[in-house]
Order: C-alpha cells, then structure tokens, then sequence
C-alpha cells in the first residue's frame, strides 16, 4: 500500500509534524537564521540550578540499591523583566515548599538575586548599567571581560535577549572593523588582534540574521520578499536601457521614447492603484 501513493515511502513512520519553518514565510527563512534558531532554542544549554551525574546507573551507599541516572532539566520561567537585563542564565523556578510537617506543601516561586552593576565593552567602547546576579559577574571574571563572556557563550546560555542583541552588536563591530575606536588606531589593532577569532565561527549572512526572534525574522523576510515583487517588467527596463544609449549617442528620438515610456509607467500605476470594483461601479443619471 506504501508504493500506491507517490508520498507512501514518507507515510511509512507517520505524518510529520509541522513546525515553524515548513509553512508561510517561516519556509522561506535563510539557513543562516534556522542555524541561530537552533542554537538559541534546540540546544541543551548548561545545568544552572543542578548538578548533573556522569554515567548511567549509581548505588545506594546504605541499600545498595541501583538506579538509573536521570538528569531531567528544571523548568525554568523567563519573565519580561529578564530580558531587560543579564541573568546569567538563571530564571525564575516555580515549585512546591514544605515549610512545616503538619502542614500540606505550598506553591513557591525561586527568584535569583539581582543587582545593578556597570559592565564594560571593550568593542563597543561603551560602559553599560545592567541588572545581573552573581552567577553573571562571575561569569564574565571568568573569561576574563564582558566581551568574551558574550561571545563565547551559545544563545541558549545567555538566554536574554539583552544579551543576544549586544553580542550580535559586538559581531557586527567586529566585521566592520571595529570603526568606534577609529580615533585610536593602537586600540583598535589591539582589539581586532584579540577578537577577530570569534569571527570565524560566522559568516556575514549568519552575523545579519544572529540575534533575531522569530517575529522580526519574518518581517525582514517580508519585506526582501516585497523588494523582489516590486521590481518593474523586464521591457521597461529594456526601453529604460535602450533610451539611455539613445541620449548617449545624441539622437532625437530618445525624448519621444522617453515620454512614451513616461505615459506607460503611468498607465501601470494608475491600473494597480484601480481596484476591479470600481470598474462596476455606475452612477444613475440624476444622481
């Protein structure tokens, strides 16, 4: 039964299922963007809130009892106001507390610890005041500057979209070759020296389209979509063509062309702009 349908070899395993990139203009998106989509989404970022176990199976030390390991990922919430700052990768844990043993466990809600400090980017040339946690600070001492702290960490981990939108920032500063420091050329060698390493893991398509979410993705494709679609016929460009070796070589017919052309492009936009209703539209007489 498989082989009667031209789609029966795909049916084998069941039908599948649809996602954000197989419909609209979500199909039409760029491989550069579904790599970033699949970094900041798909991937496992790291355990924040609990410590993994390596290895399958681990023994009870007073049952010895084997069970198998299970590292299952906490929940995490992101509100609003975590994208406003730099959490670390920390978010907000909704869970149950037993605060006494007579008493029935309570809803709690864990939120990390935060606090303004002022971050520095050596690229951007710029002082910026945040709100981050310690795991944020301690972070960004570990790979010794804000700037590393940014680019060497995935989407996944940073999480915020603050943080994603100012690495993209550093990248694209980066490419360009770092033009803030311009006015100090000694800095600007040191800081391309030191960072145009993280640039080799991008191209500069995958730089246009890093740090984008789904929504504004899909209005840049809609409007490159639109630029292609308003593009005039190919005998208008043609004439367009033909009229200019005409003024070139000085020859009197290129003003007629050219006001023949005028009229037809006029004709073009007047019949876009008409809509087919008004064309059935009639007025009676003593109107």
């Amino acid at each position: 039964m498989a082989s009667a349908t031209p789609q029966g070899a795909n049916l084998l395993y069941g039908l599948r299922k649809s996602s954000k990139f197989t419909k609209g203009l979500g199909a039409l998106l760029p491989q550069a963007y579904r790599k970033f989509w699949n970094e900041w989404k798909n991937q496992q970022p790291a355990a924040v809130h609990y410590v993994p176990k390596d290895g399958m199976f681990q023994r009870e030390d007073i049952t010895g009892l084997v069970t198998p390991i299970q590292n299952v990922p906490i929940p995490m919430i992101d509100p609003p106001e975590a994208h406003d700052g730099i959490w670390g990768g920390e978010a907000v844990i909704k869970g149950f507390q037993k605060r006494n043993q007579y008493k029935r466990r309570v809803p709690h809600f864990w939120v990390p610890v935060l606090r303004r400090s002022v971050v520095h980017s050596r690229v951007l040339n710029e002082y910026m005041a945040v709100t981050v946690t310690d795991r944020t600070l301690a972070q960004i001492h570990d790979h010794h500057g804000f700037d590393h702290y940014l680019l060497k960490t995935p989407a996944c981990d940073l999480r915020s979209m603050l943080a994603i939108k100012l690495k993209k920032k550093i990248l694209e500063e980066l490419a360009a070759g770092c033009p803030r420091l311009a006015s100090e050329p000694t800095k600007q060698q040191e800081q391309l020296k030191e960072f145009t390493c993280y640039l080799e893991q991008y191209t500069p398509e995958e730089i246009e389209w890093y740090g984008l979410t789904y929504n504004e993705a899909l209005t840049k494709m809609k409007i490159l979509t639109e630029d292609k679609d308003a593009q005039l016929p190919q005998k208008i460009l043609f004439r367009q063509k033909l009229i200019e070796q005409l003024r070139e070589a000085g020859i009197r017919e290129a003003q007629e062309g050219e006001s023949g052309e005028s009229a037809e492009l006029k004709g073009i936009k007047d019949s876009a702009s008409s809509s087919w209703l008004s064309k059935l539209s009639f007025k009676p007489k003593n109107w």
